[in-house]
């Protein structure tokens, strides 16, 4: 059985707001293996983004544990934290906003080597940076210019550099390719992929391109309203989505064939408000095939079929498992 390098058990981050207590992220429980790629897809606002933050502690969680490497980090003194963020890094979504304008790119590779006194000698610093410019396909002759002189592809090398400055173990990748061009998000992937293969590193790859996450990762999760609604294997979660809003997302996916007809199924009705949510199925206002009892408990995540885990009460009924 492959190693578990992250175990995220019953995380959850409530906000605090003048209505009440804003649920971002309720009770998210998932593994990932090391060297693997969990892909976690939904739509924005679903508590992607802020799971991913909670897990590096850039965001406290409020409660649940974040096991890395066999320590719950979430109980780790400031101090020991970080120690353990050369080890957990992550790759923001705006190539641009994450970056330093003041800093070259040079300066902005170096620091977190600098800051963390993984070298002292001044060479040593400018050889590692111009190797990790050659790992991530960033020209030598790029090393003293500032972000906005460059294009998005090249910012987010950049910032895929800096993640690496470390020599991490798992990475945290915030949509990095959601604001790029359809063939720079090719070669930021294909970068990617090899980097993992090379560097063994794990990833959670966050993103709202379903084809991207299919291509890229091992496993995918869904998201909505702050819980994971489904779990599986890439090939398996596309061969046979079985919660309804799964089944919606992946209905929109285009296909390029002009025959095709399969059916687009539409989501009707409001999302929830994520403040002080009730204790039901929280896409069960906008569910077709909504019942009864989808409006009284909220329904856990269940593994109903081999490694495949959906949290529906109508899951059965509505795929005739």
């Amino acid at each position: 059985m492959a190693e578990k390098l992250l175990e995220v058990k019953h995380l959850k981050k409530y906000f605090d707001t003048p209505r009440g207590k804003l649920h971002a992220v309720d009770d998210v429980s998932f593994s990932i293996e090391k060297g693997k790629t969990l892909g976690v897809v939904g739509e924005s606002g679903c508590g992607k983004s802020t799971t991913g933050r909670c897990i590096l502690r850039l965001i406290e969680p409020t409660s649940g544990e974040v096991i890395f490497n066999g320590q719950d980090i979430t109980k780790l003194h400031p101090r020991d934290m970080k120690a353990l963020r050369k080890d957990m890094q992550i790759i923001f979504q705006d190539p641009y906003a994450s970056l330093d304008p003041r800093k070259t790119i040079s300066q902005i590779i170096s620091e977190p080597i600098i800051i963390n006194k993984i070298l002292t000698n001044k060479q040593d610093v400018e050889d590692r940076v111009h190797e990790l410019m050659d790992t991530v396909g960033l020209a030598q002759r790029l090393v003293n210019t500032y972000p906005h002189e460059l294009d998005g592809g090249r910012r987010q090398r950049i910032g895929i550099a800096r993640a690496l400055a470390m020599n991490p173990k798992f990475i945290v990748c915030d949509e990095p390719v959601s604001a790029l061009d359809v063939s720079i998000q090719a070669q930021i992937l294909n970068l990617l992929q090899d980097l993992q293969e090379k560097m063994e590193l794990t990833f959670m790859f966050i993103t709202h391109d379903l084809s991207v996450v299919n291509h890229f990762s091992d496993d995918i999760a869904v998201m909505y309203l702050g819980q994971l609604v489904e779990k599986a294997p890439a090939e398996e979660l596309f061969a046979h989505p079985l919660h309804p809003y799964t089944k919606a997302l992946f209905s929109a996916i285009p296909i390029p064939d002009p025959d095709d007809q399969s059916e687009r199924i539409i989501i009707k009705g409001e999302i929830t408000s994520p403040i002080n949510l009730p204790d039901a199925c929280h896409f069960a206002p906008r569910c077709q095939y909504c019942e009864e009892n989808c409006h009284h408990g909220n329904p856990a995540l269940v593994e109903v079929r081999p490694n495949h885990f959906v949290a529906c009460s109508c899951v059965e009924e509505i795929n005739a498992l």
